[in-house]
C-alpha cells in the first residue's frame, strides 16, 4: 500500500491518539511517528510500539512531520493552535480529533494561512475508559470519521479544495486504510448533531448516576445489567468532557429538550400515551442495533 505520509506527529498519545498511531503503524510499518504528551504516557506509548520518538514540546514533535494529528482535550488544542501553526512545515497537513468542531476550526482559521493546511476531524470511536493503556489499532475500523467542511472561503481547507490538494486525498486514503469511514459535515452541523448523538447521552448518564446514588446508592450492588448498561458512559473522566461542554453551545438546547421529554414521560405515567414514547424509543433502539 502506498504510504501517504512518511513522518507523522501525534500530539496527545491517549486513547484516540494512541489508537491512531497503532493503526497507522500496523498498516504502514515504515512510517516514522513522533509523539508529545506527558513523559509517563510517552514511555508507555513507546513500550506499546505506538511511537518511535518522544518529544519535549509540540513544536519539536511537528518539526519535519508531513501529518500532524492533534488528539488533545479541545481547549488545549485551541490554546496550542498558534504554536502548532508556527512550527509545522508549509507542506504538512494538520488535523484534530476533538469532539466539537466550530471552536477548533475557528481557532485554526485564525492561526493557519495557506499553504499550511488544517482539516478538522472527529472520529466517532471511543471508549468510556481512556489512556494509552486502552488504545487499540482496531478502534476506528468500521466507524464513521467526521471531517469538517470549510465554512469560510478564507479557511485553508477551502483554498486546498480549490486546487484539489493531494494532502487531503492522502489523509482520506490513510483513514480508509485503517478502516474508518469518512463523512463530511459543516462544523456547525457537526456540533448540532453531536450535541444529541454523543454529548447529551454523556450528561444524561451523569445525571442518572447522581439520581441513583441519591435515591438508592446504598443498594447499588442489587442493580441488574440494565442499570449497568445505562451507566456505561458514567465511567468517562471529567477532564475529557469539561472542554466539550464549554465549547458546544448546542448542548444547552439539547438538555432543555431532554428535560422536557422527562417531564412529558412523568406526566404520562398513569396513561396509555406512555406506550407511544416506548414505541418511538424501541424504533431508535432497533435502528441503532440494526434489528429488523
Amino acid at each position: 500500500m502506498t504510504l501517504p505520509f512518511r513522518r507523522v506527529a501525534v500530539l496527545g498519545a491517549g486513547l484516540v491518539g494512541g489508537s491512531f498511531a497503532l493503526a497507522v503503524r500496523r498498516t504502514f510499518p515504515t512510517v516514522h511517528i513522533s509523539g508529545w504528551d506527558r513523559s509517563e504516557v510517552l514511555a508507555r506509548a513507546r513500550e506499546r510500539g505506538a511511537i518511535d520518538e518522544a518529544t519535549e514540546n509540540p513544536a519539536s514533535a511537528c518539526a519535519g512531520a508531513d501529518l500532524v494529528y492533534i488528539a488533545l482535550p479541545v481547549e488545549m488544542a485551541i490554546r496550542l493552535m498558534p504554536e502548532i501553526a508556527a512550527a509545522v512545515s508549509p507542506e504538512a497537513i494538520v488535523t484534530d480529533a476533538a469532539s466539537t468542531k466550530v471552536a477548533v476550526c475557528t481557532a485554526a482559521d485564525a492561526a493557519f494561512s495557506p499553504p499550511r493546511l488544517f482539516l478538522g476531524g472527529h472520529p466517532i470511536a471511543g471508549r468510556e475508559r481512556g489512556g494509552i493503556e486502552h488504545a487499540d489499532a482496531e478502534l476506528f475500523r468500521g466507524a464513521p470519521y467526521v471531517l469538517a467542511k470549510p465554512a469560510s472561503a478564507k479557511s485553508t481547507l477551502a483554498a486546498a479544495e480549490e486546487r484539489r490538494d493531494a494532502r487531503v486525498a492522502g489523509f482520506l486514503e490513510m483513514l480508509g486504510a485503517i478502516g474508518a469511514r469518512p463523512v463530511w459535515l459543516e462544523a456547525s452541523e457537526h456540533d448540532r448533531l453531536f450535541a444529541y448523538l454523543s454529548h447529551l447521552p454523556q450528561l444524561a448518564a451523569v445525571a442518572l448516576a447522581e439520581t441513583v446514588l441519591d435515591g438508592a446508592g446504598e443498594a447499588a450492588p442489587l442493580a441488574g445489567p440494565g442499570l449497568v448498561d445505562a451507566l456505561r458512559l458514567a465511567g468517562s473522566p471529567y477532564d475529557v468532557w469539561s472542554g466539550i461542554c464549554r465549547t458546544n453551545p448546542e448542548l444547552r438546547g439539547a438538555l432543555d429538550e431532554l428535560i422536557a421529554a422527562l417531564e412529558r414521560v412523568r406526566g404520562r405515567l398513569g396513561n396509555a400515551e406512555l406506550g407511544d414514547d416506548f414505541e418511538r424509543a424501541n424504533r431508535l433502539y432497533k435502528m441503532l442495533r440494526r434489528i429488523e
